[in-house]
């Protein structure tokens, strides 16, 4: 009993020792709970029933509480600082976009003097992809072919030659894609083709918006030409 108790008293005074140099930081913070945490555990250890002590193994699971809360504090200060970092790294890689043609998910396709740029995305490798340009009414006005590709995004260039060998007028065009690999379908889609004209700020991070196509999300961007 008198080894018990000689432990509990070294124990006490030095969780004293502690909540006094802790006394004036913040609450809320790590050390703030660590501080009431060991006021608390200093109270306990002198309102003690003298003869039935808190054994060294209770003490010792109250202490490995404190070290896992104060353990969880660090990480969750940790996690802040690391989306922050994250956030500051998309904002500048957006940015850097602005000016820059990307494709990104659309049908759209839009034929100029100088020909049409576009773009398409496979989820798997493909032995055949067709690409029909359709008008407003709906006609096909061009195909593409294309062989041996494999899995991910894809651009290419339409001259504006039509079906027939003329040239098409300028304008807006759709899109649609059919991908087989050894006769079986290939889960495809269309990407259309716009510049990055500003970033937009908000809570989550940074927005792109893409000409007249829309606002996009980095993460949509299949391609940066």
């Amino acid at each position: 009993m008198s080894t018990v108790g000689s432990t509990t008293q070294t124990a006490q005074d030095i969780l004293a020792g502690l909540a006094r140099q802790t006394s004036t930081t913040d609450e809320n913070s790590a050390e703030g709970i660590q501080t009431r945490f060991l006021k608390l555990l200093t109270t306990q250890l002198q309102n003690q029933d003298p003869m039935n002590p808190m054994e060294n193994a209770e003490l010792t699971s109250q202490l490995a509480q404190l070290s896992t809360v104060e353990g969880i504090e660090k990480l969750n200060t940790m996690m802040t600082k690391l989306l922050e970092a994250q956030e500051s790294s998309e904002s500048l890689q957006s940015a850097a976009l602005i000016g820059r043609g990307v494709l990104v998910e659309g049908r759209s396709l839009v034929l100029t003097e100088a020909g049409a740029v576009g773009g398409f995305e496979l989820d798997g490798p493909a032995d055949e992809v067709v690409l029909s340009v359709l008008d407003a009414s709906g006609n096909e006005v061009a195909k593409l072919e294309l062989s041996g590709l494999e899995a991910g995004s894809h651009n290419y260039v339409w001259d504006g030659t039509a079906i027939d060998g003329s040239r098409a007028a300028d304008g807006v065009y759709t899109v649609t894609v059919s991908a087989t690999q050894g006769g079986e379908a290939v889960t495809s889609r269309a990407l259309q083709f716009g510049a990055v004209t500003s970033v937009i700020k908000n809570s989550t991070g940074s927005d792109l918006q893409v000409g007249d196509l829309g606002i996009f999300k980095l993460s949509d961007i299949k391609q940066i030409l």
